[in-house]
């Protein structure tokens, strides 16, 4: 089953082309990563799947649902597509429990204690339950972005967009937050993540995406992608990794 189709999609912002005719189907449980460079619309692309940003033209299809950018829409589509971002987004004057609870009842209108209930299940997850009654500050990155995670699994989402989730982590606590999608993709989460953890990227994913310069370049299953790249654009990008 398809859950996301975009054709042709393109996104301009004022003369800078961002996204060129991009092409994508995402099945039911099927976990992609998307690489490239600095500026080159990996994050323009999950971004506008989600409808934080607008395209401009082409068609987004959502669950078979051509995306509109009504209010009702985008609650609706928001509800389905959960989203983490890389600078986690927290509420700082919510515990973390509250960071949990509050989508769920000002989004789905569910009861505050099953709204807790289940928060804290979510929080036992991500292995960080027992920071439930913290302030985001009292937390370090890595605990953040895993509450991050928590928050968005609330929604029950049928998707889930990472966004860089690592970038502004120190080296010991990316391990924790890919520990916590590895689990998650392992359960057949729909997952679609910006990074360059490319190591998560042999693990995890079904297929692993490069773009350049707002365009797919090339897209593979793991193994094809890392051994065998058939884009010379593909290959320095992968050297450049490599001898970083």
């Amino acid at each position: 089953m398809e859950v996301i189709n975009t054709k042709n999609l393109n996104k301009w912002y004022d003369s800078y082309h961002a996204l060129r005719d991009i092409n994508l189907s995402v099945k039911k449980g099927e976990r992609i990563v998307i690489c490239g460079p600095s500026g080159s619309g990996k994050s323009t692309l999950i971004r506008c799947i989600n409808q934080l940003e607008k395209h401009q033209s082409g068609s987004l299809n959502v669950f078979g649902q051509e995306v509109s950018d009504t209010p009702k829409d985008l609650i609706e589509l928001r509800k389905q597509v959960g989203m983490c971002f890389q600078s986690f987004n927290l509420f700082p004057h919510l515990t973390v429990l509250e960071n949990c609870v509050l989508p769920q009842t000002a989004n789905l209108g569910t009861k505050a204690s099953v709204a807790i209930d289940k928060a804290l299940s979510l929080l036992k997850k991500v292995k960080i339950k027992e920071q439930a009654n913290k302030y985001p500050t009292q937390l370090s990155g890595g605990q953040q972005q895993r509450v991050a995670i928590a928050r968005a699994l609330c929604m029950n989402p049928e998707v889930m967009l990472f966004d860089e989730p690592t970038s502004a982590l120190d080296p010991e606590m990316i391990a924790e937050v890919l520990d916590v999608m590895t689990d998650l993709a392992s359960e057949g989460m729909t997952m679609l993540c910006v990074t360059h953890e490319m190591g998560f990227a042999r693990k995890v994913a079904d297929r692993v995406i490069f773009m350049d310069q707002g365009q797919i370049v090339e897209e593979n299953n793991p193994e094809a992608f890392f051994s065998a790249p058939k884009s010379p654009r593909t290959r320095e990008f992968l050297n450049q990794l490599i001898h970083h």
